[in-house]
């Protein structure tokens, strides 16, 4: 699976030029952290979002880091689920929309991947159309989503893998590594 391949070259890079970052992430939760997710939430996580926490369980306490640009640090099942939570009060009134379309508020068909700890988020969008499974960057301030980010999440951890390996942009975003191996995203 592409999803598995890409975060091998995340992790790989962060081994070499951040590891600092790279020494952030935890072992995986397991699937019964999963199950819990889709129980809570109702939502049924797709196939790559399950694969790609099957190997990576986000950090410990929340620890920042910003693998996915431009300053989002992923998140495990567990606090996945508590940031769907929080956002709750978030909701939009109007739920009856499409995936990858523009709404306001944070759409409870949407499960938090990524965190940049000032309530912003990066989610997998789960309502049906045909873009399910999109990418979504949710801001808190402005309290909406304009489009989706990336069409999928294989998609978005090919893109960032691909702009570390060649030290190259990703929208907005340059990977930067500080003196003491940390990974940054440089904005403009």
């Amino acid at each position: 699976m592409g999803v598995l391949r890409h975060w091998e070259r995340i992790v790989a890079w962060l081994d070499h030029h951040a590891p600092l970052t790279g020494s952030a992430f935890i072992p995986p939760e397991g699937n019964a952290a999963v199950e819990a997710l889709a129980h809570a939430s109702g939502l049924e996580p797709p196939d790559e979002l399950r694969a790609w926490w099957a190997v990576c369980g986000g950090t410990a306490d929340l620890a920042f880091a910003e693998v996915l640009p431009p300053f989002y640090t992923p998140l495990g099942p567990s606090n996945s689920l508590r940031s769907w939570r929080l956002k709750e009060r978030f909701w939009p009134a109007d739920l009856d929309t499409e995936a990858g379309t523009a709404t306001s508020g944070f759409h409870p068909m949407w499960l938090p991947i990524a965190f940049d700890g000032c309530g912003d988020a990066l989610a997998v969008d789960l309502r049906p159309g045909v873009l399910s499974g999109c990418v979504v960057e949710w801001d808190r301030e402005a309290g909406e989503v304009l489009k989706p980010e990336w069409t999928s999440l294989d998609e978005m951890l090919d893109q960032v893998a691909t702009a570390l390996e060649h030290r190259g942009r990703l929208g907005h975003c340059e990977p930067l590594v500080t003196t003491d191996g940390r990974l940054g995203w440089r904005t403009n």
